[in-house]
């Protein structure tokens, strides 16, 4: 076991919640669940990145939003955010690969929008001239319950508490 104040520090992050005019939530399958040090599976997630030095969280979740879905700040309108940071831990076995060891997890803040655009704006390629990796292969409009059943396990208390403090959005408009 090793002692807490060894390990790296939490990863600053943003996550979106986006939420369409039925209510529904916006989640991506990883393209590297496979082979991620996460662990195999086919997990979801929402979008969600770090926070650049010197950048506004809520400037890193608009960026994060066009770089994970195309989605432009013309389609959506912020309705909320989490209130303070919430963090969780990589699994042991993990925590010297991801992110090449600089991190034990991360500490993130959450936003929620309302996405009034089309479907069609949704492109999971990374905008050209960009060198952010295709994060997605799949997405889906999905209720809300489902999110924390569709994360990896290490993230769930994560989206259980982004349901909890911005779930009350997530009602048709």
């Amino acid at each position: 076991m090793t002692d807490d104040t060894t390990l790296p520090d939490y990863r600053p992050c943003v996550g979106i919640m986006i939420i369409n005019p039925q209510g529904l939530i916006w989640m991506g399958r990883r393209t590297d669940a496979p082979k991620d040090p996460e662990g195999r599976g086919a997990w979801w997630q929402m979008p969600q990145g770090g926070i650049d030095p010197g950048e506004e969280s809520e400037t890193a979740a608009f960026r994060e939003l066009h770089e994970e879905t195309a989605i432009p700040a013309s389609s959506v309108r912020l309705l909320g955010r989490t209130e303070g940071w919430l963090t969780y831990e990589l699994p042991s076995a993990i925590q010297g690969r991801a992110w090449k060891g600089r991190y034990r997890g991360q500490k993130q803040v959450w936003f929620a929008m309302r996405f009034n655009g089309s479907d069609q704006e949704i492109n999971l390629d990374p905008p050209p001239g960009q060198s952010h990796k295709r994060e997605f292969d799949e997405w889906a409009w999905v209720p809300l319950p489902e999110i924390s059943e569709r994360v990896v396990s290490f993230k769930r208390e994560v989206y259980i508490a982004v349901a909890e403090q911005l779930g009350s959005f997530a009602k048709p408009a």
